[in-house]
């Protein structure tokens, strides 16, 4: 009876520690399939160049697709190009509402002069001056907003033009070849002549 008892006390706790050492695998394996998982989740996706996003950023502020198509060099072109216009149209402005003043002065109150620097010019040469002005003060505005149409466009464009790559054994070569040229006929005979002719080779 008593051999009995260590036996069954003995196969118990060999069976326990059994348990307990298949149980005490499988943690680590299951942790390990969740981090790998948890690892391929995470990561990093490649950025897309977006040719609408540089279009967008040109619309808000002219110059800032291009910063974001990394062609920052074309900001000083943009923003002369843009001061340029401005300064051309609000010169066109003032003269205009100037000439138009006077001219509307003359015309209340029977040709009188309003501003001194205009007396001795007639009331028909102000207003041809203000129609001069005031349709170079439109061309402005139209000149105005083609610069920044032309600051979208090139946004756009080369933000399409971002990822294109050339390759940089791509050219173009030009070499002269001589050509050999068989030639036969009566004239000669009936017989084979030999004329080098030049050409030449393009290469791509």
């Amino acid at each position: 009876m008593l051999c009995l008892t260590l036996f069954s006390v003995f196969f118990s706790t060999t069976l326990s520690a059994q348990t307990v050492d298949t149980i005490g695998h499988r943690g680590p394996i299951a942790r390990t399939v969740t981090n790998t998982s948890t690892a391929t989740a995470q990561q990093p996706q490649e950025k897309v160049h977006s040719p609408n996003r540089a279009l967008i950023y040109s619309a808000v502020l002219p110059g800032l697709g291009q910063v974001y198509n990394h062609q920052a060099w074309k900001i000083p072109i943009i923003y002369a190009a843009l001061g340029g216009m401005g300064y051309y149209t609000y010169y066109n402005y003032t003269e205009m509402k100037s000439y138009k003043d006077e001219y509307l002065y003359r015309v209340n109150h029977n040709d009188t002069p309003r501003d001194a620097d205009m007396a001795i010019t007639p009331t028909s040469n102000i207003y041809n001056m203000y129609e001069t002005y005031n349709k170079s003060f439109q061309l402005s505005v139209i000149l105005s907003v083609a610069v920044y149409g032309l600051n979208l466009l090139d946004a756009y464009v080369f933000g399409h033009l971002f990822d294109f790559q050339i390759d940089d054994n791509l050219s173009l070569q030009m070499s002269p070849e001589l050509m050999p040229t068989f030639c036969s006929g009566l004239a000669l005979g009936n017989s084979f002549s030999f004329i080098p002719a030049a050409s030449i080779r393009i290469r791509f």
